[in-house]
């Protein structure tokens, strides 16, 4: 009997099985195969921890802004329903209230869920498990960092373009429905949109501006005193007026029933004074509306109406600091976002014989001392003590360095 030694030949479908089950075991015994298994574990406990959060996050949202949202229900409903503003204009008013908040609801609602979040990871064992894995700390909250980047990126571009927007005109609806009223009820058009004892300083003219009353509806103001100054401050004329009203046409003031008197720089002795029933001031180009922005609070001003007052008072003046540093303050509050993401995940991620409410607890804390901070330096900026570039720049990124070394130590 004579024996083949050829080899036996194999069908079609069982040579290609036996190809790549051979390429799989040589792929499987290579350091590729670990790698590329640890990229997919990696890419699905981004997505879980991603999640996770992302329920949270967006519960806080609501529930922070619905807090807002009534707490401003309480105290302006109330009046817009008194002022006979119809429910479009109401709709309109919280259309427009409503993305003025994002910046307040962002920063809180992040820490709450970023604690809430890695606080239960903790709790159940979690993180313990990933670092037991190998896992480092950044490993496990790359997901959260990148969602820390991203609202902080949205928030820039929010404050430079949609919050400015909402919050002026969420502010002219809620005038115009007061002054509707003020009109239905008023005699005098004049006694319509009155703002009292209205202040500017014009330093960049030098120029003084009082009325006890300044009336919207009519650009009039009543009692009206200008105190012209020269470069040095010393008051060199003043004009004293019953009635000065701003000329739309002409884009300047005019003063009725009233004297201009000339004082001697040096004594501040008058010298002549001369009463005038009616006189143009053509190199008086102050603007009614910038003269009533410059009574607001800063905090109270958007964006684009922080920059009209700098550009209208002067950068160097004394009296543009405090919007200087709102101006500032405004382009760095977005990486608040980043901030609360260094101060959540070291405290949150501790060790298991941490008592996890301890972690919350500080972080609270910490995050409460920034906003300490950040008051103060704003009110040092306000006053000329330190720069409004500092005042504005230096709680963030002092924080930021500080909750960077806590996260070093984390890992």
């Amino acid at each position: 009997m004579q024996v083949s030694l050829r080899r036996a030949s194999l069908p079609g479908n069982a040579k290609k099985k036996a190809f790549f089950c051979g390429r799989k075991f040589l792929f499987e015994r290579s350091g590729v195969y670990a790698k590329v298994q640890l990229y997919f574990i990696m890419r699905l406990l981004d997505r879980y921890v991603f999640f996770e959060w992302l329920k949270i996050f967006v519960i806080a949202v609501g529930v922070t802004l619905g807090i807002l949202v009534l707490h401003d229900m309480y105290g302006h409903l109330g009046d817009l329903l008194n002022w006979g503003a119809s429910t479009r204009e109401i709709l309109l008013y919280y259309a427009l209230f409503i993305p003025t908040l994002i910046p307040v609801i962002l920063p809180i609602s992040l820490l709450l869920s970023l604690i809430y979040v890695l606080g239960a990871m903790h709790r159940n064992n979690e993180i313990t498990a990933m670092r037991a894995a190998g896992m480092n700390v950044f490993r496990i909250t790359r997901s959260l960092w990148l969602a820390g980047a991203a609202l902080s990126g949205i928030l820039l571009w929010l404050n430079a373009d949609l919050i400015p927007f909402c919050k002026e005109n969420s502010r002219t609806v809620f005038d115009n429905a007061r002054m509707e009223k003020q009109v239905r009820d008023a005699k005098d058009l004049s006694e319509v949109g009155v703002v009292n004892q209205l202040c500017f300083n014009n330093r960049s003219d030098g120029r003084l501006w009082y009325m006890n009353a300044f009336s919207q509806a009519t650009n009039k103001g009543r009692g009206v005193r200008v105190s012209i100054l020269d470069r040095m401050g010393r008051e060199i004329s003043r004009i004293m007026a019953r009635e000065g009203v701003y000329d739309e046409t002409e884009f300047c003031w005019f003063f009725t029933d009233g004297q201009e008197i000339t004082y001697a720089p040096d004594t501040h002795r008058p010298i002549k004074a001369i009463g005038f029933d009616k006189k143009y001031y053509k190199n008086f180009d102050e603007e009614p509306n910038i003269m009533i922005l410059s009574m607001r609070r800063p905090k109270d001003l958007s964006l684009f109406e922080a920059k009209t007052l700098i550009d209208s008072i002067g950068a160097e003046s004394r009296e543009a600091l405090p919007y200087l540093v709102r101006w500032y303050s405004i382009w760095s509050s977005p990486f608040a976002c980043l901030i609360v993401v260094a101060i959540a995940i070291p405290f949150s991620v501790a060790g298991v014989r941490t008592n996890p409410m301890v972690g919350v607890s500080k972080t609270f804390g910490l995050f409460f001392l920034f906003y300490v901070i950040d008051s103060v330096m704003t009110a040092l900026g306000g006053r000329g003590i330190i720069s409004a570039e500092v005042a504005a720049i230096a709680p963030n990124l002092a924080m930021f360095i500080f909750a960077m070394s806590l996260y070093r130590k984390a890992i």
